[in-house]
């Protein structure tokens, strides 16, 4: 596989993470802050959200593994197809509505199109990894080369949004010092902007908006331009196509994708806890309001530098032994938490910038082999590919989801406020809980899961030798 194949294909999975990143760092503070909408709805807006995005992986799978072949693909045209409406879909997603009763479904509405949109993008886009070549070590720095370009597109959307939006959350009323005899009503008094002004936060957030929407059209372009898709290498013109629901069920019996996704549905439940409330812990808790966009490009410039290197460290001591990454981020944030500190900000954003790159490289490194192991346990069966993909996708958005609704409905119950200077000790104190302990079980959780994870280098060559006989 020649190394512009593979960066093409890299290239093409990087606008769903910038549009992703945007959201998931900024879109509960948006909703909190500036579209004004109860805790409670912002927990149903990301609640459902999410869960139509997973609802919809089986959904995808299901269609996906029906499709004929096309002379660009099988999987392609699923890609190409959905994106128009993905970018639209996004846009409005932060667009205010012109009316007040029904700010909420218009959120609701959008955000899960975006979620379901994103899904029918993601589901075909990652299974093409299968499809690139039959070599192991070709498909593995494919994914290396994917991993370094979402990662790069996740810090891209961060800071676009960041950089572009952060005066929307630089208000004077809060920044001033407050008068010697300071009342309630400085830390009580919500901020709330004028929505004729042409710059105001609604103008800002859509303004960001239009640019990383604009970003999806020439990563799709780059991917169609640059990627052949192979029709089935794995199965002979005699191997029937497995049944969706027949493989599904083969699949939830299988033992290492069914500790791989239980593992990391806990470490992606974490991360996604960590993104969503990193803002609004830095804006309320930590005091760092002026510094939140910062501390978020430098998690992820740490993200992007150390992609090549876990890449090289799994490929010495083993994908299990480099999930020992992920747990970095862990004493550092609650350190972040215990001792709020600028200097200790910016070192603890760097050591999770590192965790996060583990967690997002390892999973999809680790499903490939998944697949080849029930391959080799089921030889004459094809089509299983998506099935793999469309339910791990759907195990961690459900889980993530369900996470990030707890969270906003954690703050509804602390008492949170739109738009105030200063939340409440309960509002600060949950908050902290999301930065540092919740995330911290859930990756001890998922890493304890990961010790039983049955697929070491050896089976791995194994696998790899009685494929190429079977073949």
């Amino acid at each position: 596989l020649s190394m512009c194949s593979k960066l093409c294909y890299a290239i093409g999975g990087a606008p769903n993470q910038v549009a992703g990143s945007a959201a998931s760092f900024f879109l509960q503070i948006y909703l909190l802050d500036i579209a004004h909408i109860t805790p409670f709805h912002a927990s149903l807006v990301l609640f459902i959200g999410k869960a139509s995005g997973a609802v919809t992986d089986p959904v995808a799978g299901f269609f996906i593994s029906k499709s004929r072949w096309t002379k660009i693909g099988r999987l392609m045209p699923w890609v190409l197809a959905c994106t128009p409406f993905t970018i639209v879909s996004y846009f409005f997603m932060w667009y205010p509505p012109p009316f007040e009763s029904g700010r909420v479904g218009w959120y609701l509405t959008f955000h899960c199109l975006f979620q379901a949109l994103t899904t029918l993008f993601q589901v075909p886009y990652s299974a093409l990894t299968m499809f690139l070549s039959t070599d192991q070590k070709d498909r593995d720095s494919a994914t290396a080369y994917r991993m370094t370009m979402e990662v790069l597109g996740t810090l891209i959307g961060a800071a676009l949004q960041g950089q572009i939006v952060a005066s929307a959350h630089v208000s004077h009323h809060c920044t001033v010092s407050p008068p010697a005899n300071i009342t309630d009503s400085w830390h009580d008094t919500p901020s709330i902007p004028d929505p004729s002004d042409p710059l105001s936060p609604q103008v800002i957030y859509m303004i960001a908006a239009g640019v990383i929407a604009g970003v999806y059209l020439l990563g799709i372009v780059v991917l169609f331009v640059g990627v052949k898709e192979r029709d089935d290498p794995y199965a002979l013109n005699s191997d029937r196509a497995i049944p969706f629901w027949k493989g599904l069920a083969l699949t939830m019996k299988h033992g290492p994708y069914v500790k791989l996704t239980a593992s990391f549905l806990l470490i992606s439940t974490a991360v996604q806890l960590e993104q969503s409330n990193f803002v609004l812990f830095c804006t309320h808790a930590a005091g760092l309001r002026n510094h939140f966009q910062y501390l978020v490009v430098t998690i992820l410039v740490s993200a992007v530098v150390s992609v090549p290197f876990w890449q090289k460290f799994l490929q010495r001591f083993g994908k299990k032994c480099a999930a020992c990454g992920i747990s970095w981020m862990i004493p550092f944030a609650v350190m972040l938490v215990t001792i709020p500190n600028l200097i200790l900000a910016y070192f603890v954003a760097f050591i999770s910038g590192l965790s996060i790159a583990a967690s997002l490289l390892l999973p999809w490194s680790m499903l490939p082999d998944v697949v080849d192991n029930f391959r080799l346990q089921n030889p004459h069966g094809k089509g299983h590919e998506t099935i793999f993909y469309s339910s791990y996708v759907f195990f961690t958005k459900m889980s993530a989801g369900i996470g990030l609704g707890i969270s906003a409905a954690g703050l509804e119950f602390t008492g949170y406020k739109p738009g105030i200077c200063r939340q409440s000790n309960e509002v600060i104190l949950t908050l902290k809980l999301l930065i540092g302990a919740v995330p911290a079980i859930l990756i001890l959780l998922g890493l304890f899961i990961l010790l039983f994870y049955p697929i070491t280098e050896e089976s791995r060559n194994e696998t790899k030798l009685a494929l190429e006989e079977l073949r």
